[in-house]
């Protein structure tokens, strides 16, 4: 199974319960992107690749509960406590995936790519494995690490998250998801860009 080096599992910090006010609200501008693109589509079946903590895949199936909600990552240690025990977990690579091809409604890989070697490579498993839809997110570089060095983060990197080895522009997503997917609609909560489209 291939698996980036030095791969961060999670986020690098409590993203989804920040005690900061101002991150609190853009986390939630990106929620409300993310779910209203999830019930758009109306999936019977979901496969959230590189879940990391579980708290995407929770609060998505708190806003609808399809038939099956599935989560993988390549390690499941950092599971929070306490999701909704409707979600079913495994331990995958976004690489090989374990799923046949066109099995499941709605993928989505939130905060992966930007994580991988080869996120080319990655996107053909997500759009492998996609029946109807593909829902990908990425930081918008380099406002990502201008707001990061603004708040005093990361600066000895540059404001580089930990883990970040691709930094995607807008148009760089765009490219790369047009390359798998015929795009349906971009979201741009600052400062992510979330893409949902349908596998060619």
């Amino acid at each position: 199974m291939k698996v980036d080096v030095g791969n961060v599992v999670g986020n690098a910090e409590a993203k989804y319960d920040h005690p900061n006010p101002i991150a609190r609200r853009l986390v939630a501008g990106f929620k409300r992107a993310v779910g209203d693109l999830y019930l758009r589509t109306c999936p019977e079946s979901v496969l959230e690749v590189g879940c990391g903590e579980g708290l995407l895949a929770d609060s998505l199936i708190r806003l609808r509960r399809p038939a099956r909600f599935e989560a993988c990552d390549v390690d499941l240690s950092r599971l929070a406590p306490g999701l909704d025990p409707h979600l079913s977990f495994q331990t995958a690579s976004i690489y090989q995936l374990p799923h046949a091809d066109r099995s499941v409604d709605l993928v989505l890989a939130c905060e992966v790519l930007e994580h991988l070697e080869d996120p080319a490579a990655g996107l053909r498993e997500l759009a492998r494995v996609a029946r109807r839809a593909v829902l990908v997110s990425t930081p918008w570089e380099p406002v990502w690490r201008v707001l990061n060095l603004a708040r005093g983060r990361y600066v000895r990197a540059l404001g580089n998250t930990p883990g970040h080895i691709q930094h995607f522009s807008r148009r760089a997503l765009l490219r790369l998801a047009e390359t798998r997917l015929r795009v349906v609609e971009v979201r741009r909560p600052l400062p992510w860009t979330v893409i949902l489209g349908e596998p060619r």
